[in-house]
């Protein structure tokens, strides 16, 4: 019997793959060249070499720098007119439907020294660790419960996440606070953002009895016997309420799905209407499933439009400050993922249009976020002449003088061909 072809199978695929903090600086220890420069990135060279090579400002004027406003750029959804802050999108992410009175924030638990051994507003808290030593989910889902139990009530709410990265939602109490993301106060003192908190009654409870409650918890005396940092305290920041966002299928008529082990991802991925595939072992660090990850994007693209991967590994090292570790992780995003994926498109004749970049700069240097446009390559599979000759890296854009985009959406238009 002669079977009907499946449309979905000889359709344009599109794809988004994104090595977080990829981008970086000229380093002395690298003899002048950035990681993405030094590491062995064949895969990408290669398509950089045969598509096209240009820069895109993910990072809009007065925004920060952070993976919320750039994916939400890559992605193609202006800031301007849909960025409210990054926790409301990683509730999305957890299935949390926040209330017109509610607050969403990103809760870290993070690790504190408090200076001369006391907590009161004059002494000095260093931010040690805002992963907490990067804490596993299985223990911070323990602490987290306990927060909740303890420090709970109808104003606010923990929510577990993966790892050091969790949700707390405040309903009713409106206090202004700046606050902001703990990666960018690394080993440098936060007292007088912390201090904004204890001025409030309701706040100042809750962060004084949280920091009561993990400084005596099992999960941390066991950590410390183990030689390990405690998760000795939260951090609230990312702050914002619900957005209001149109779908990929109602902009472009595209269907999808997001991979990522990071909950703002996949919250981005929710409101864009996409499905959200959670792969087993993807932690967001050097230890992810990246055959995982390949796989699932593949069996994606049997049936849908469009991908959308993320790996976090070279923001983590980046905020390390590790050279060695940045590099590895840029390279295991072009043997482990940007390899197979397009291999494979090749392999069984697939007709496909890829987007190879990063949301922003991380630089060893700074160990935070910049806002400078990041190098990206657009490679079309039936394009056979015309590609730009050049690797792709930082040193590629600059000396060449390639053309910039001013915004995410003109890079989906791009890859769309809209």
């Amino acid at each position: 019997m002669k079977t009907e072809p499946d449309p979905a199978e000889n359709a344009m695929k599109y794809l988004i793959l994104v090595g977080d903090g990829m981008g970086d600086y000229p380093l002395t220890e690298l003899d002048g060249k950035t990681p993405l420069e030094a590491a062995r990135t064949p895969v990408m060279d290669k398509l950089c070499s045969q598509g096209e090579l240009f820069l895109t400002k993910t990072v809009p004027v007065d925004y920060p720098p952070g993976s919320d406003v750039a994916n939400l750029s890559l992605i193609g959804y202006a800031p301007s007119l849909y960025y409210t802050g990054r926790a409301p999108l990683e509730a999305a992410s957890m299935g949390i439907s926040l209330a017109a009175d509610e607050t969403a924030f990103r809760c870290n638990l993070v690790t504190l020294d408090h200076k001369n051994s006391g907590a009161d507003d004059s002494n000095e808290i260093t931010m040690v660790d805002f992963t907490a030593d990067h804490i596993s989910s299985k223990e911070a889902e323990k602490l987290m419960q306990t927060l909740q139990q303890e420090c709970g009530n109808d104003i606010f709410h923990f929510f577990p996440g993966v790892s050091y990265r969790h949700l707390l939602t405040v309903r009713g109490l409106r206090f202004p606070l700046e606050t902001v993301p703990p990666h960018d106060y690394i080993e440098r003192d936060i007292s007088s953002f912390r201090n904004q908190y204890l001025k409030n009654t309701s706040w100042a409870e809750l962060i004084t009895t949280a920091e009561k409650v993990l400084a005596d918890h099992p999960v941390n005396r066991q950590r410390l016997a183990a030689g390990k940092l405690p998760a000795n305290g939260i951090w609230p920041w990312g702050n914002g309420v619900m957005p209001s966002m149109p779908t990929l299928q109602q902009r472009f008529g595209i269907n999808g799905s997001m991979i990522s082990a990071v909950d703002l991802l996949k919250g981005i991925g929710v409101y864009a209407g996409l499905d959200i595939l959670n792969i087993p072992g993807a932690t967001g660090f050097l230890d992810t499933n990246y055959q995982g990850k390949a796989e699932a994007a593949l069996k994606a693209l049997e049936q849908q439009d469009f991908v959308f991967v993320h790996l976090e590994a070279p923001d983590e090292c980046g905020h390390q400050g590790s050279i060695p570790n940045k590099i590895k992780a840029i390279e295991d995003f072009d043997c482990k993922i940007v390899g197979p994926i397009t291999e494979r498109l090749h392999t069984q004749g697939i007709d496909f249009r890829a987007v190879v970049t990063m949301d922003h700069f991380t630089p060893i240097a700074l160990r935070t976020h910049t806002s400078d446009p990041v190098p990206t390559l657009l490679y079309d599979s039936r394009a056979t002449t015309g590609g730009s000759n050049l690797p792709f890296c930082e040193k590629s854009t600059l000396e060449n003088h390639v053309e910039l985009l001013d915004d995410g959406s003109t890079l989906i238009n791009r890859l769309l061909q809209q």
